[in-house]
């Protein structure tokens, strides 16, 4: 041992355990503090770090408890301690070992353990650095193709500060960027313990680097279920370039306000939507979406003659059943009025089907020319495949009819029940089409605005720009603003943006070179271990992501006050977490049973955890430790209501509280106040 090392010594190791050591402190030591060569050392505080010399390492160990016992107690009366002769003593368990030679790196575990009445040792500030691999927080920046960065002294992050610990003082706790931000993050506490703060802190301490270069590349797609972080995260785009987008989700479909043409939605986000039943209504709903696209406007020759194909099926079925002419007429007509060709038409079949005398003019006219004869004719397709839904462009309505016509197909094949099975399907799809809420989904093919199309879209959504044959990043920050819909609009939404971002990078050549980030506010929202009770069961593509996110460059940022409630899959595949204060039994059961490594003394601080104050640990962090949060500023719009400010005031002061008036009919509008 050096003799620098010796100058530090605070005590004997007494007792070695496989997962526990113990220190008898030197003697003559008061209240546990040390005053050493380079400054006053407090070695008792929980969560401290010792370092006891093994060879040519040290062995890192954390301090988990303190006492002391009265080693000269005779003739003193019963509850006198003498504090000056009492042997004091930390209870301290293995977390690491420490190479002594400064190039080399901290491993996780103990490969040799110390021998009894080895020098336990306080630790210093460098090998706290090394500890935490945050030694070099940042580093020069290469050029582009092998020429001189421009700037030339230009930097870029190695390590993000994120607060300062509260267990060595003045010491400012790092995550390695590359660690953090590569893999999925859970940030997790009580309502108010300061989550919201914390993401936002995160944020504008990546983007706020003074020097270049800045994080121009990164992307940060923001589900704001409460409406906070708009406050916080829009003065960024007044500094350093970095580009803040702010879209307003409020169910409309109103200029500026958030849209997502229905067409984008998979056949599984419809079935989910509807609730369809599958043996029954599954197939109606699947034929249905295929037949959407013949509504469309410019529909193709081959599409065309499949409406003829239905159409001839269909009134050739009506013409074969039970019921009189008159019903017969009335029908094919109601059949026609909403689909139609210019083949088959009301006006093309007027002559076969008039009513003369209670009987049709030409039944066995219409047939043949529906049908055809032995010379050929008529619009039956011969081993007919009917489409497949492949997300082009149809009016919202164009469904319900080709829900209809897809009933009267299966109708005329002898299914004569089918219409009952399927009619709480046929009502889920008119509920949608007449809700407010869900008017941003609904929208008209024909003429639509560009932005509409699925590749505007996309570069809307991950803050893209087409410049040529290549894009810019126009937006790092993306926030989708959702305070103003319900869950179920939200768990629709999260679940459709997910899967179209995960399906674009999942097919993006070179792959995981575009990383992204969903930021999920309130996860347990919409990311439940529960089965969704709405339609759209959205933990299903995040429960994918979280599996094979890393891979293609997605990854997860979540953010909940109730880990109970959150899909275990999601939470088993984070890689880092900050956790604030948690009180509740089942939440703290939840923390335990996905971190068994995490020691049962650091898990006991979580309830006591002060606000803006939160423990990490992860593969960012080669140690947990507990740290206060560098504070945002601005502050996102989660501060807590000042009671009594707000209560106690005079007479006549106006209520700070807007009602937003109503929507025409009576329904509530759903733009702020």
């Amino acid at each position: 041992m050096s003799r620098d090392d010796r100058k530090r010594a605070i005590g004997k190791v007494v007792s070695v355990a496989a997962d526990r050591f113990v220190v008898e402190m030197h003697a003559g030591t008061d209240n546990f503090t040390i005053v050493g060569f380079d400054d006053v050392h407090y070695v008792a505080r929980l969560g401290s770090f010792l370092m006891i010399p093994v060879q040519s390492e040290y062995v890192v160990v954390e301090v988990v408890g303190l006492r002391e016992r009265d080693i000269a107690s005779a003739g003193r009366g019963e509850g006198e301690l003498d504090k000056a002769a009492s042997a004091k003593y930390l209870d301290v368990v293995p977390v690491g070992m420490l190479p002594q030679d400064r190039s080399a790196k901290f491993r996780f575990g103990v490969s040799v353990f110390p021998s009894l009445y080895a020098d336990a040792l306080y630790a210093l500030d460098a090998e706290l650095d090394r500890v935490f691999e945050t030694d070099k927080p940042s580093e020069p920046a290469p050029g582009l193709n092998g020429a001189p960065p421009v700037p030339e002294d230009a930097t870029r992050f190695r390590a993000l500060s994120i607060g300062r610990s509260v267990v060595f003082e003045g010491y400012d706790v790092k995550v390695r960027i590359d660690d953090f931000f590569g893999g999925h993050t859970a940030v997790l506490g009580n309502t108010g313990s300061g989550k919201s703060c914390t993401v936002a802190s995160v944020l504008q301490s990546l983007f706020d680097k003074a020097d270049e270069f800045h994080a121009r590349g990164a992307t940060f797609v923001v589900f704001d279920v409460n409406g906070e972080y708009a406050n916080a995260l829009m003065p960024l785009a007044k500094e350093n370039g970095i580009g803040v987008a702010h879209v307003v989700l409020d169910g409309t479909a109103a200029d500026g306000k958030f849209r997502l043409p229905h067409w984008f939605l998979e056949q599984s986000e419809w079935e989910l939507l509807l609730q369809a039943s599958e043996r029954t209504q599954l197939p109606i709903l699947r034929i249905a979406l295929g037949l959407a696209t013949l509504f469309s406007a410019g529909a193709s020759a081959e599409l065309k003659g499949i409406k003829n194909h239905i159409l001839a099926t269909c009134l050739s079925q009506i013409l074969r059943d039970d019921t009189g002419s008159p019903s017969k007429h009335d029908r094919m007509v109601g059949l026609l009025q909403r689909f139609n060709t210019a083949e088959i038409g009301t006006a093309k079949i007027k002559p076969y089907i008039k009513i003369s005398f209670g009987q049709m003019a030409d039944p066995d006219g219409l047939t043949k020319y529906l049908l055809g004869d032995a010379s050929g004719g008529g619009f039956i397709i011969d081993g007919l495949k009917l489409p497949a839904y492949s997300n082009l462009p149809f009016d919202f309505a164009a469904l319900g009819d080709a829900l209809d016509l897809a009933i009267l197909y299966e109708e005329a094949h002898g299914n004569r029940q089918i219409r009952d099975y399927c009619s709480q399907m046929l009502t889920r799809f008119k509920s949608l089409e007449e809700r407010s809420e869900y008017e941003f989904l609904r929208h008209n093919a024909a003429g639509g605005p560009a932005e509409l199309s699925r590749d505007k879209f996309l570069e809307r959504l991950l803050g893209l720009e087409r410049n040529g044959a290549n894009w810019l990043k126009r937006d790092q920050i993306i926030i989708v603003d959702m305070n103003a819909v319900e869950d179920e609009v939200v768990e629709l939404v999260a679940s459709v943006l997910a899967r179209m971002a995960f399906r674009l990078l999942r097919q993006a050549d070179p792959r995981n070179r575009f990383p992204v980030h969903l930021l999920l506010e309130e996860a347990h929202r919409y990311i439940s271990e529960a089965t969704s009770r709405y339609a759209i069961d959205a933990s299903k593509i995040y429960e994918r992501i979280a599996k094979e996110g890393r891979k293609y460059g997605l990854f997860l940022l979540v953010s909940s006050q109730r880990p109970s409630e959150l899909s275990k899959t999601v939470l088993s595949q984070c890689s880092n977490f900050v956790i604030h204060r948690i009180q509740n039994p089942d939440d703290l059961s939840q923390i335990r049973q996905m971190t068994p490594f995490i020691s049962e003394a650091v898990l006991k601080r979580l309830p006591s955890l002060p606000k803006q104050h939160a423990l990490v640990f992860g593969t960012s962090v080669n140690l947990p430790t507990t740290f206060k949060v560098r504070e945002a500023k601005p502050l996102p719009k989660s501060d807590d209501a000042k009671i009594g400010e707000l209560w106690f005031h005079e007479e006549g002061r106006a209520a700070l509280v807007r009602i937003a008036p109503s929507a025409p009919g009576g329904a509530p509008d759903t733009g702020t106040a």
